[in-house]
């Protein structure tokens, strides 16, 4: 693998370096961020209009108390309802809008709380996004899971009881091809139940291809909704197109995939306009693909290695809980996953209210989960971690925790015939 352009700017050449610094202070250096480039699906959608008009409309400012009773009392939560639930009004009202998210969960999915892990098999990545680990520009540890190492990995992973897998890499074609990517999804399928995919955006075509490898649902984080600011986090690289990031989910279910899930990275960003767009991303496209498991996160950011490009915006647990039950009661048939980025005392609390889905024995890292779950130190190399995880609780202890909590965790409800 050749290692010469993802290293940090102390030793870039020259040239490079002075690319690097022209991207950060010369707007005018970087490619249009709203325009594809070669080779990019363009699908023909209305849903991104719908969500930006919505979204760019919303001023939080004007929703009142009386606004957060109406929407309250409403049996169905209106896109109208919804903005008053995330505005600023509705902060004084979060525990009756924790009662009524409760309601909802366990009328949709009962007593469940369903656990996954990630498995991050590769971070080499094209992108410069100033506020991620794996960033190009990022002097960090690289590594690229041989088939034989991802196999090794997935098995510790499933040895431990573990039925759903998420497959993980940094957003690089040269280094992980779709190829690669479809290896992985076979040799997942044969330890896994349920396998996702949280990698760059792809076209409908390489999205069947996976879903015909064994990938059952994929995940995108949109990260920002708002252009502008999206323009100045994410400087070079394929995802710098924001529109093909966007419909990424529409075009995995033309693919053929079972399910979709959406994020943006609250902190980056205003972020109630984020959340508000977030779910209206997801609504419409429910309504558009009736059929689609539809799920959402809401991931806040997390200190990453060499962080001085950017600092979150405050968003804190108080008004993390807020989206969360608002997503619950506008969206009562999604699925809503809470990572671990958050306190295990935070996960806790917010699967008995409003969230359905949480991971378990997470390494955001390359490579290391023999020793995370055996406790043995494995002898191949290993990949730095993307960011800093809050919640490190293994399988065994995350199941016993949530059937303290009263409710009952799952590994996996499919049945394949």
């Amino acid at each position: 693998m050749d290692n010469n352009f993802f290293i940090d700017s102390d030793e870039l050449s020259p040239e490079a370096l002075e690319k690097k610094h022209r991207l950060e202070n010369d707007p005018t250096s970087r490619t249009n961020h709203m325009e594809y480039m070669p080779g990019m699906d363009i699908i023909e959608s209305d849903i991104c209009s719908k969500v930006l008009s919505e979204m760019n409309s919303y001023d939080y400012s004007i929703y009142t108390a009386k606004d957060v009773v109406k929407a309250l009392n409403h049996d169905h939560c209106t896109i109208e309802d919804f903005k008053a639930l995330l505005s600023p009004a509705a902060e004084p009202f979060l525990e009756k809008m924790a009662e009524r998210a409760r309601l909802e969960t366990s009328k949709h999915f009962g007593n469940t709380v369903y656990l996954f892990t990630p498995l991050y098999i590769a971070n080499y990545c094209e992108n410069y996004c100033v506020y991620c680990g794996f960033n190009c520009y990022n002097k960090i540890r690289r590594m690229k899971l041989t088939a034989d190492q991802i196999e090794h990995e997935m098995k510790v992973i499933a040895d431990s009881g573990m039925e759903e897998i998420l497959i993980l890499t940094g957003e690089s074609r040269a280094a992980s091809d779709v190829k690669y990517i479809g290896e992985a999804c076979k040799l997942a399928r044969k330890y896994f139940r349920l396998v996702g995919l949280e990698v760059y955006p792809l076209n409908v075509d390489e999205y069947k291809y996976l879903h015909e490898c064994g990938a059952d649902y994929v995940t995108v984080f949109q990260e920002s909704y708002d252009t502008d600011k999206y323009e100045t986090l994410h400087l070079m690289g394929h995802k710098r197109v924001w529109p093909y990031r966007f419909d990424a989910q529409e075009r995995a279910l033309m693919g053929g995939m079972r399910g979709v899930a959406f994020s943006a990275l609250l902190g980056l960003s205003d972020f109630r306009k984020d959340a508000l767009a977030t779910a209206l991303h997801a609504y419409f496209l429910q309504k558009k693909y009736p059929h689609a498991e539809i799920s959402l996160s809401c991931p806040r950011l997390r200190p990453i290695i060499n962080n001085e490009k950017i600092n979150p915006l405050d968003v804190h647990e108080k008004q993390l809980c807020q989206i969360l039950c608002a997503y619950r009661i506008f969206l009562p048939f999604a699925g809503i996953t809470v990572s671990s980025r958050e306190s295990a005392e935070f996960r806790n609390g917010i699967v008995k209210i409003a969230a359905t889905k949480v991971s378990a024995g997470v390494s955001t890292g390359i490579g290391d989960h023999e020793s995370k779950y055996t406790g043995k130190e494995e002898d191949q190399e290993q990949g730095d971690e993307q960011f800093e995880i809050n919640d490190n609780r293994s399988l065994d202890k995350m199941y016993q925790d949530i059937e303290d909590e009263g409710l009952q965790p799952v590994l996996n409800d499919y049945l394949f015939v």
